[in-house]
């Protein structure tokens, strides 16, 4: 079992079950997947770069990527309907609690200038987004093998029913919020 979940196990869902005075261990909240996404608008012509993100984001999370279509045609972006955009994984189970481990504690403190991530990114739901600049800071990518630097958007989807919930759980598993106050 992965390192997180077992300290999840093991100590958070009861914490949280205290702090909250759950009556259910069904109502402790807990992580339901992460979602990794990755726009790339020169993938629209070239065949090449949508590749070079997808071997990225395969190699990053451990999981194939899937390539996304464009919905709709854009004529001042120059995308047509069905036309690949981007990239994305969804992972859950013991992929999550790997991918989670590592972008908390290897990746993020890798970020220049880090100062801890913004807690504005929850979505009012105990859902929580952060998008990151460069694929770099995960060690996993060498930078000489790649073409250009991408960001990805992050979003790491709970079962919280509330914002409160949703920072004290990520908080708890490790996430290093600035301070607000």
């Amino acid at each position: 079992m992965a390192r997180l979940k077992d300290k999840y196990v093991a100590e958070i869902a009861p914490a949280l079950m205290k702090k909250f005075g759950y009556k259910s261990v069904m109502q402790i909240p807990k992580l339901d997947k992460i979602v990794i996404n990755v726009g790339c608008g020169d993938c629209t012509t070239n065949a090449k770069a949508l590749e070079a993100v997808v071997n990225d984001i395969t190699t990053i999370t451990g999981q194939k990527a899937i390539v996304t279509k464009a919905r709709k045609s854009v004529a001042n972006f120059k995308v047509r309907e069905g036309m690949s955009v981007g990239v994305k994984v969804t992972l859950r189970q013991e992929r999550m609690w790997e991918f989670l481990d590592r972008f908390l504690n290897v990746a993020l403190p890798r970020v220049r200038d880090f100062r801890g991530i913004s807690s504005k990114g929850f979505d009012g739901r105990g859902n929580f987004a952060v998008g990151v600049k460069e694929q770099l800071i995960f060690p996993e990518i060498e930078y000489d093998k790649i073409d250009k630097i991408r960001g990805m958007d992050i979003a790491i989807v709970t079962t919280a029913k509330t914002d409160e919930e949703g920072r004290e759980l990520l908080k708890l598993l490790g996430a290093p919020f600035e301070d607000q106050d």
